[in-house]
């Protein structure tokens, strides 16, 4: 059913259900927001219309309208650009600046911050209203999020994040009146509930309240340590995403300019945390076959993801025995970068430092868990994302979109297509697929491309024919995603053989690292889309086909599933309930 209505005395039929915002865009009329947010390719749109930045004129009625939450009806007329809701707008900007830090040219949401755009937009130059300001301590209790309450505007959008999207349940609105904010339980530090550090609510905050905890100054520190080698790896969805912060379109495909670039910052070697996902997948489809031939423990669920494990380890204890007992990518890459390469260029594990660059903010809480390190010594010391190492580009003062290509080092830089698309939903279970497949037929297989596991659809499932053997499989993105899933399988109501999972909707292309997409679904696939080009132009895309893999095993390792390489590459789990 259509509705007809007038906006700024233009018609427009929309459907019924729709706000007045949503009929606005049809006429390509700009409301200004800040608390709405919305993605289509998942299905979340956050309008509760708490902000009042949106409000209208409609006529015949005596209160201005927020657009985002107020659906039309029939014959109704709005006006967006009144002199009423213009001076309206401005007055509720200027109440939220006034209990709002002036502190923008050193907030970490500077140029990224959808307030300051706001009062660039509406030329707010002078404060009207001044005042007592909101003070709360600065929560860094979890190594991964920083929260930073005086800034924040109760637009709750990261309270949908948390709530709606992820289902994890640590943020809601606590006070009244000047004194509410959005906050855990209690204000208790992050590190005190079950936050998993996903970072989506960094990525749907609008303002400064939510970021990530910044050590960028760690490692400028460890570059100019001459007692160190310190080597980078670099996560498959960061090359997909970085160019977007010097202005490139989204899903320019940046590896080249990155290797240089991070040449030039100092790294005495570039390494790819892909040549770990080829070695995740050894690993764990070793354990994925041995579990589907014995019929024991299955689903195997996927372990790449830190806020997925921990979101597992806190809600469902008591399916701990599923997931894969591999260590992710970034963990394995750590774990081998200071036995087996420490060994071959003949440093001590201490003295080689290990940077990761990675698309997710969950990945600098997993490095710093004990049982990532052996002897005290961490598998991975520091933990940078995709928008800090940009960071660090533009401090050095590197051109960066005028770089010539440069290549990985050797050999932990090389790496399979298979690798590449580890970023994508769906990436981890295809990888697996195409080595599994080989294995258990005893061909080399050339049908390699799984497509019915692709796409940025939160549940997604297929059953594939694999060396004769018909799999059952799910992929999940999203936790709330996986909560569903899961209770299901709890029920008795799902069957399956393997459950690829990544806390993220989409995949690590869309981390809480990565550069903000103000809810623009369409970066996201374009993301999506880069990563699988990648990987098509890859000449080796299997795991098992990687040279320096098989050079690894063969030189260290043993054998995939070996004892040496369980004590190595392989860790546990912690029941969380309780904590």
């Amino acid at each position: 059913m259509m509705v007809n209505l007038k906006i700024n005395d233009l018609p427009v039929s929309v459907e019924a259900g729709s706000t007045i915002l949503e009929a606005a865009s049809k006429l390509d009329i700009r409301i200004p927001t800040l608390c709405h947010f919305k993605m289509d390719c998942f299905q979340v749109e956050h309008r509760s219309g708490s902000c009042r930045v949106c409000v209208v004129e409609v006529k015949g009625r005596p209160n201005l309208a927020p657009a985002c939450s107020t659906p039309v009806t029939e014959g109704m007329e709005v006006q967006t650009n009144s002199l009423r809701a213009i001076n309206a707008r401005r007055t509720i900007l200027d109440l939220l600046l006034s209990d709002h830090p002036k502190d923008c040219l050193i907030c970490p949401k500077n140029l990224n911050c959808s307030l300051q755009a706001l009062a660039q937009e509406m030329g707010l130059h002078q404060l009207l209203y001044k005042g007592e300001q909101s003070t709360y301590n600065k929560d860094l209790s979890s190594k991964a999020i920083a929260r930073d309450l005086d800034k924040c505007i109760m637009c709750r959008r990261c309270e949908t994040a948390c709530n709606v999207v992820q289902t994890v349940g640590v943020l809601s609105g606590i006070g009244r009146g000047f004194n509410a904010v959005v906050g855990t339980a209690g204000l208790k530090p992050l590190a005190e509930t079950n936050c998993v550090f996903c970072g989506q609510c960094v990525q749907a905050c609008p303002v400064g309240a939510l970021s990530e905890i910044d050590y960028k100054y760690d490692v400028w520190r460890a570059l100019n340590d001459s007692s160190k080698t310190v080597v980078v790896q670099t996560a498959p969805a960061v090359r997909v995403a970085i160019g977007e912060c010097f202005d490139m379109q989204p899903g320019s495909i940046s590896t080249g300019k990155m290797i240089t670039a991070l040449r030039m910052l100092g790294f005495d070697k570039v390494f790819d945390t892909d040549f770990a996902a080829d070695l995740t997948i050894m690993e764990e489809t070793t354990e994925l076959i041995e579990r589907v031939r014995k019929n024991e423990n299955l689903p195997i669920l996927t372990s790449c993801c830190p806020g997925w494990v921990k979101f597992l380890e806190h809600q469902f204890p008591d399916l701990l025995y599923m997931p894969s007992s591999a260590k992710s990518p970034q963990q394995m890459f750590g774990a081998i970068a200071k036995s087996y390469y420490a060994q071959k260029i003949g440093v001590k594990p201490e003295d080689l430092i290990v940077v990761s660059v990675m698309p997710c903010l969950s990945k600098k809480y997993e490095a710093s868990r004990e049982e990532f390190s052996n002897n005290g010594v961490p598998d991975v010391d520091i933990v940078i994302s995709t928008r800090e190492l940009a960071d660090m580009i533009r401090e050095a003062g590197i051109q960066f979109e005028d770089l010539e290509d440069g290549v990985y080092d050797s050999p932990l830089g090389e790496s399979t297509g298979a690798a590449v698309i580890f970023g994508a939903s769906g990436g981890v279970l295809e990888a697996a697929l195409r080595t599994a497949a080989d294995w258990i037929s005893g061909e080399d297989l050339q049908e390699i491309d799984f497509t019915a596991v692709r796409g940025l659809q939160g549940i997604k499932e297929a059953t594939v024919k694999v060396g004769g053997i018909e799999l059952k499989a799910a992929i999940c993105s999203g936790l709330g995603n996986v909560r569903k899933l899961l209770e299901k399988i709890q029920r008795g109501e799902a069957n399956y053989h393997a459950i690829e999972v990544m806390a993220c909707p989409g995949g690590c292309l869309n981390g809480g690292g990565q550069p903000y997409h103000h809810g623009d679904s369409s970066i996201l696939k374009k993301r999506l889309d880069a990563l699988y080009r990648d990987d098509a132009g890859m000449p080796i895309r299997k795991s098992h086909k990687n040279p320096s893999i098989i050079k690894l095993y063969d030189e260290f390792l043993g054998e995939p599933g070996s004892h040496f390489a369980h004590k190595l590459l392989h860790t546990s789990y912690v029941n969380r309930r309780d904590q």
